[in-house]
């Protein structure tokens, strides 16, 4: 046995001990025990950018006396901003932990272990947080507000989700619309989602003439300065690292050997945070995502390499397929559904989210210089995203479509998986044989 190879058991018997440790990990040790229902007077300032909602924002608010995050939920208006100093009334309580789903370990992992609801807030002044995330966030506020003056609702709302990562403009309506045609991973920045664009980019920079050295070095651009973009969340790093590991494989033609980067790459993530591992639904899913283009992707070539190819449309097809059948039971049993129709409308929509991140990119840094242009610019988009909108009304009101699941339990998400990987394996193994 080499040595590579003991160095991957090794990664993967560390990832199960904490899969196994994880669940019993408790999110805190008591600490913060003592603020639970106690009315407050605290000065801080918001850490981190704010979530628009559509009738509330939340931030998570780092207070002068207490060693710890407090995530605060509050009107929509006035509006907070990364940075602000601000002073706040009100009673703490402790996360709850809801039947089917423990918030307090979905805040948990992130060092949240304090909430507050409606508290009176005084703001005290202006940015006060990091000087380069600050720039950001403000650049990304003007181009949010470009995007909201050349398109209306709902075309604007998945144009910020799908392009900045503004997901929660979306309503509640088209979120489930999302679920039922199983495109939900579109409209956010999530390892799928990304790994997806940077695969389709990488695709389409070949398809004009680009070396392979060339396009790599093109689509890594690309994502660095996406993710700097929408301000850099962890979860956008941990799925631009995960999209890298794949393209620097496909870049030295050692697609196979990227498995075991990427399962390396989650250790470190899981020696900072191993909470990451049972409680971040998109750790989970940007780690499957690519680990499964990765194996069962050229699996699938193989099935329809007879298959005519015309724009490389069956490559883009594979891809999917793969990504979704390696995320599907964690879909499932995290969010209790299963898209019947998922196959068809990534089909028809996912080979257009390139053209509307390039050209949501040229709208948003025109619209920069003259907006006048911008809003020329907006017809096409509209276009589009309008197609996208009408494509995700139709085939959710398909009979079937999908198929809701009340208890899905994690035996059968470990069968799947352990079927999964027999199947890799053996046709791996045949591979190599033949």
């Amino acid at each position: 046995m080499t040595a590579s190879k003991i160095f991957l058991y090794l990664c993967l018997v560390f990832i199960s001990g904490v899969f196994i440790y994880s669940f019993f990990i408790t999110p805190q040790d008591g600490e913060f025990s003592s603020f639970y229902d106690e009315e407050v007077g605290l000065k801080g300032i918001i850490i981190n950018e704010p979530e628009q909602r559509i009738n509330q924002q939340k931030f998570e608010f780092k207070a002068d006396e207490i060693d710890g995050k407090i995530l605060i939920t509050t009107e929509l208006y006035p509006k907070y901003h990364y940075g602000d100093q601000l002073e706040i009334f009100g009673k703490l309580l402790e996360p709850a932990v809801f039947d089917e789903f423990n918030y307090q370990e979905y805040l948990a992992k992130d060092k949240i272990y304090l909430v507050s609801y409606s508290p009176q807030i005084k703001l005290l002044t202006e940015n006060q947080g990091n000087w380069f995330k600050q720039r950001v966030f403000n650049f990304k506020d003007k181009l949010r507000n470009i995007i909201e003056q050349v398109l209306l609702p709902p075309q604007s709302s998945v144009l910020k989700a799908v392009f900045l990562g503004d997901k929660y403009g979306l309503s509640n309506e088209l979120k489930d619309k999302l679920n039922i045609s199983g495109t939900r991973h579109i409209v956010a920045i999530s390892g799928m989602h990304m790994i997806i664009m940077t695969q389709i980019l990488l695709f389409l920079a070949l398809g004009i003439g680009l070396w392979r050295k060339h396009a790599f070095y093109f689509v890594i651009i690309l994502l660095v300065l996406y993710i700097i973009m929408i301000g850099a969340p962890a979860s956008a790093v941990r799925a631009g690292i995960m999209a890298g590991l794949l393209l620097f494989a496909q870049k030295i033609g050692r697609l196979r050997s990227a498995g075991r980067a990427v399962v390396f790459a989650a250790v470190i993530m899981l020696i900072f945070n191993p909470l990451l591992l049972k409680s971040d639904v998109g750790f989970q899913l940007s780690f499957m995502a690519t680990l499964s283009i990765i194996y069962l992707k050229p699996i699938l070539d193989k099935k329809i390499a007879n298959w005519p190819n015309p724009f490389k449309i069956k490559d883009i097809l594979t891809m999917t397929l793969a990504a979704q059948l390696g995320t599907l039971p964690l879909l499932i049993f995290h969010f209790g559904r299963l898209s019947l129709i998922s196959p068809l409308a990534n089909l028809l929509i996912v080979p257009l989210l390139p053209a509307i991140m390039i050209l949501g990119m040229i709208l948003v840094f025109s619209g920069l210089i003259w907006l006048f242009f911008a809003k020329i610019i907006a017809w096409p988009i509209w276009f589009l995203l309008s197609y996208i909108i009408k494509v995700i009304n139709s085939l959710s009101s398909v009979p079937l479509a999908s198929i809701e699941f009340r208890n899905f339990s994690l035996i059968f998400l470990i069968g799947y998986y352990l079927i999964l990987i027999y199947f890799i394996y053996n046709h791996v193994f045949n591979f190599k044989e033949n």
